[in-house]
């Protein structure tokens, strides 16, 4: 079970990887861009194959995106650098709040 699930996980890393999701923002729009141009061709294609019929108007329209990836990955970025900066910093003051309850429970 744990093997199938990491397996999972791991296939999920690779294929965003591959993507160029975990790229730079540049590569991430550029994937965005992608599958805005490759998913409604797909769906058409397997509702074609399935026998489901779905009129273009049915099909739900691609979100338009405002937003620079850029900014919000260098955004994500700093906030996950400066939470590993404070991580040890954090970890001693636990440690030390820790002791002092473990030595008033034993009063």
């Amino acid at each position: 079970r744990f093997l199938v699930k990491g397996s999972l996980a791991g296939t999920a890393v690779y294929v965003a990887y591959d993507q160029g999701l975990l790229g730079s923002g540049i590569e991430g729009a550029e994937a965005l861009r992608k599958a805005q141009e490759t998913l409604p061709p797909a769906i058409q294609e397997w509702t074609d194959y399935l026998g489901w019929e779905v009129r273009a108007a049915q099909l739900p329209s691609t979100p338009k995106i405002d937003f620079s990836f850029s900014a919000s990955w260098n955004k994500g970025v700093h906030r996950v650098m400066s939470a590993l900066s404070v991580a040890p910093t954090r970890a001693c003051e636990y440690t030390v709040e820790g002791w002092k309850y473990v030595k008033d429970l034993m009063k």
